[in-house]
């Protein structure tokens, strides 16, 4: 409904930034956190590469995940609040408590806020890592929205991280009645629009393939899915009475190897894509480098695993209708070329 005020928690980050431009469209009005005053700046930069300046229907809020202080100000008057933001580090954590800690108790604070606020509904950004790892489905069939990755299985700390937050904010909610509602949408790697120098740890990946930075690829292969149309898929969610109490798989389309994605941006972006490889490595380098290299070594468990998810809940109750997979890489890196943040050619 138009003129009805929504709450995004981390607006400077990459999905975060797309859900306010999706929310500024729809015609609703936006308070967005930021953990320092600072980043508002760096917000109203990312949204008018996005096209939009949004004048008044923008404020903001400063607030950390690690602190109440803020919070309850931020949700204040709210109708609906998108809980977006969350650690996503570049490395691996030295602790899996730098990223687990800060993933469930923000998101615990959060929905502590939007109950005491009387806010509508909750939208909770998961991921895949909350379902699709440690265990493959029987018979090769799509992970669903009915699987959830086991924690205590040999899992990265982001992958547990995202997982041990989901079941503690469904578990604030069955405790609380059901009130706020939750909704949960469990994104694949995000791709799409970079709208400026400080995206996301997938789109760097991109960055490095144009870059030349990968002149060997490993076996392994994973979802892919626009943000835009993760975005949209946050507001469907928000207001939608079918999607009171349940998770969205956000997925474009069947799983990709990353030979595939290397492919598809070496094919459609013509000269931009001479330096992306298309070698790929075998296993056994993979578990060398891996002894080395603690970011190689998250990859090893998973060389070589075919999987796969479907997206047919969003799209049987919420109608929700993607971009290709293949349009949200290019998207990606046509974006990158658009604002100079690739490597010029010698």
């Amino acid at each position: 409904m138009s003129g009805e005020l929504v709450l995004v928690t981390g607006g400077s980050g990459f999905l975060g930034a797309h859900c306010i431009l999706e929310l500024l469209n729809a015609g609703y009005r936006v308070r967005t956190t930021v953990r320092s005053a600072k980043r508002e700046a760096d917000v109203l930069a990312m949204l008018k590469a996005g096209g939009s300046e949004p004048g008044a229907a923008l404020s903001f809020a400063v607030a950390d995940l690690m602190a109440d202080t803020g919070w309850p100000d931020a949700v204040a008057g709210c109708d609906y609040v998108l809980h977006v933001a969350s650690p996503f580090p570049p490395g691996v954590p030295k602790h899996q408590d730098d990223l687990i800690i800060p993933a469930r108790e923000g998101a615990l604070r959060v929905l502590r806020a939007a109950r005491d606020a009387r806010v509508k509904r909750v939208v909770l950004t998961s991921s895949f890592a909350a379902i699709g790892y440690g265990k493959l489905p029987p018979g090769g069939q799509p992970f669903t929205e009915e699987s959830w990755t086991d924690p205590t299985a040999k899992v990265s700390a982001y992958v547990k991280s995202k997982t041990l937050a989901e079941r503690a904010a469904w578990d604030f909610i069955a405790a609380e009645g059901g009130k706020p509602e939750l909704a949960v949408v469990n994104p694949v790697g995000i791709f799409g629009p970079v709208l400026g120098p400080d995206h996301s740890t997938s789109t760097e990946f991109v960055q490095r393939m144009l870059n030349g930075a990968m002149p060997g690829l490993p076996r392994l292969s994973f979802g892919v899915v626009d943000v835009r149309d993760v975005a949209d898929l946050h507001v469907r969610a928000m207001t939608n009475p079918a999607a009171r109490g349940k998770r969205f798989l956000a997925v474009a389309g069947d799983f990709m190897t990353v030979r595939e994605i290397a492919q598809t941006l070496k094919t459609r972006l013509g000269d931009a894509g001479a330096r992306v490889s298309t070698r790929e490595l075998p296993d056994w380098l993979v578990r060398i480098v891996g002894l080395f290299n603690p970011e190689v070594a998250q990859l090893v468990p998973e060389l070589g695993k075919v999987k796969n998810a479907t997206k047919a809940r969003a799209v049987r109750l919420l109608s929700w209708a993607p971009r290709s997979r293949e349009d949200a890489l290019v998207a990606t890196g046509e974006s990158l070329i658009r604002l100079g943040l690739l490597k010029k050619s010698k």
